[in-house]
């Protein structure tokens, strides 16, 4: 069986993840992407096919004259509507692409929640530096198809509002930008992972964030189980969507026990998180979600441990500069406590200051029995190690 997987980055969720588990299940597997070199380097064995991925004409195209495809697939936020599209084009099992470019665009995504009754959240599109008369402050302003907190901030009045588009939209040509009321609450995840009939419920995450203006996600803390409530209007609003199968990573604030989606990332958590969910839960993750690509239903119970303790760290650059001092990729265990640390910066590269996930210089996953020792063996692994940048 053939698995097209479309991506434009190699990343560790690939490389680690769903690479070995297509192997696992003895799928061969072609790679379409737009940047052929940096792939054939990652992934040395793996058919890489040159192919303008964003354009699902493109895809179609590039699959119907190589080899007869059983399921196409892509982690890629930038990515799902293509791939949607080629699945449909080609009868396989795959998302709705109606609910992928709803997730995608995040203007969308707030006028379907509103008309279909669960949520209403003020909010207007611009494609240039201007303060509507109606905008409510504080507010947010960000791409309407961003990812990773890219050019996400928070504004609290006009000028400040034409300041921050303006720079926006000459960084980011022909973006349009997305300004929202400011939802306030503890932000959080839900991670979902459907069939079209079954949907199970991984957990989550509690995300802390950089201080603001912007919003850079620095760690994340496992949460096995929210409340119930909580998660029935997520899934409700989830539902508007149109969302249900494959991987979803929604993420979500709560205030006042009021649930209130922020965007939806219709795919596999990133960031290495889907690499700790499934060494924490002990379950096929990536199987899981290839085999419902290829039309295989979910088992009724995952057989998904709730009993550990888990937290993300997100070494990051505080300064623009060239990174002279970092620490090397690390597995170890420490008091019943796993521990991986992947860099992602090495040291003599240059960065200028991002504010967004960009800055990052390395990911800690850490997985255990409880979350104290979790926290407490963190702490020590982080104060032991220097992360040093210079001008």
């Amino acid at each position: 069986m053939r698995l097209y997987l479309l991506a434009l980055n190699s990343t560790y969720s690939v490389t680690e993840g769903f690479l070995p588990a297509a192997a696992r299940l003895g799928l061969a597997v072609t790679v379409l992407t737009d940047q052929p070199d940096s792939h054939r380097r990652a992934y040395p064995d793996i058919e890489i096919l040159e192919c303008d991925v964003r354009d699902f004409r493109a895809v179609i195209t590039r699959v119907s004259t190589h080899h007869k495809p059983d399921a196409v697939f892509t982690n890629s936020d930038h990515l799902q509507t293509q791939a949607a599209l080629a699945a449909a084009y080609f009868g396989l099992p795959g998302k709705d692409w109606r609910a992928t470019l709803r997730c995608k665009d995040k203007a969308e995504m707030r006028r379907r929640l509103a008309a279909a009754g669960v949520d209403t959240v003020r909010s207007a599109e611009l494609t240039e530096p201007v303060a509507p008369g109606d905008t409510p402050y504080p507010c947010v302003a960000k791409p309407r198809e961003g990812v990773a907190s890219e050019d996400v901030v928070l504004v609290h009045g006009p000028k400040e509002l034409v300041t921050h588009s303006k720079a926006i939209l000459e960084r980011r040509p022909g973006t349009v930008l997305v300004v929202e009321e400011y939802l306030p609450g503890d932000l959080f995840t839900l991670e979902t992972l459907g069939d079209g009939r079954v949907r199970h419920v991984l957990g989550g995450f509690h995300t802390e964030l950089s201080p603001p203006p912007y919003f850079i996600e620095e760690r994340l803390t496992f949460v096995p189980a929210h409340s119930g409530p909580v998660v029935a209007q997520v899934l409700e609003q989830l539902d508007a969507l149109g969302v249900g199968f494959g991987a979803c990573h929604t993420e979500f604030v709560v205030h006042e026990g009021r649930a209130r989606i922020i965007e939806v990332n219709y795919r596999a958590i990133g960031d290495q998180c889907d690499l700790l969910l499934a060494r924490l839960l002990e379950i096929p993750l990536f199987e899981h979600i290839l085999r419902t690509h290829l039309g295989e239903p979910l088992p009724a119970d995952l057989g998904a441990r709730r009993d550990g303790a888990a937290r993300l760290e997100y070494p990051c650059a505080d300064r623009e500069g060239t990174l002279v001092d970092a620490p090397e990729a690390t597995e170890l265990d420490v008091d019943g406590v796993h521990l991986t640390y992947r860099p992602l910066r090495a040291p003599g590269e240059r960065h200028e200051l991002y504010r967004t996930n960009r800055d990052y210089l390395g990911v800690l996953r850490a997985t255990g029995p409880d979350q104290p020792t979790v926290e407490r063996v963190v702490a020590g692994f982080l104060a032991e190690r220097r992360w040093e940048i210079q001008p």
